[in-house]
């Protein structure tokens, strides 16, 4: 029960961040590593033939935001931005390419259907990002 009650306290530690939020993070960064990176470094180095410059920009992306947010499973407060980055390119997709597809009901059989259970878990660590340390450190720029 005290170990509960620590996550649940802000923690001098870790900025005056909730512990859970952290720990949150960190998970989700190293899924990030681990399935987005796997994937995205996988695609590049066994692509054959010449690359769509579109599709190689996005796996290239991807993979280079997915190689950095190892750095967030040790630096967790620090990497926010790259969680920032994903919550908008995710949310992104889900406003300009699902919900139209799902909207006018061609979402189900579609090659995005299968993006969208995916793409709809950012609301995880979206729940657990530390808003007002965000708003205060990467928009106001204070410490």
């Amino acid at each position: 029960m005290e170990f509960i009650k620590k996550l649940l306290q802000p923690s001098d530690k870790h900025k005056g961040v909730l512990p859970i939020q952290v720990y949150v993070l960190k998970l989700f960064f190293l899924l990030m590593f681990l399935f987005a990176g796997k994937d995205s470094w996988t695609e590049l180095i066994t692509h054959e033939g010449e690359w769509n410059p579109e599709i190689a920009i996005a796996w290239c992306s991807i993979a280079a935001y997915t190689t950095l947010s190892i750095l967030g499973v040790f630096h967790t407060l620090k990497m926010i931005p790259i969680m920032l980055f994903m919550f908008l390119y995710k949310g992104l997709w889900l406003v300009f390419v699902a919900y139209p597809l799902w909207k006018n009901g061609k979402l189900t059989g579609s090659e995005a259907e299968g993006w969208v259970p995916v793409f709809i878990l950012i609301i995880i660590p979206i729940v657990f990002t530390p808003w007002k340390y965000v708003y205060k450190t990467y928009f106001l720029g204070k410490d």
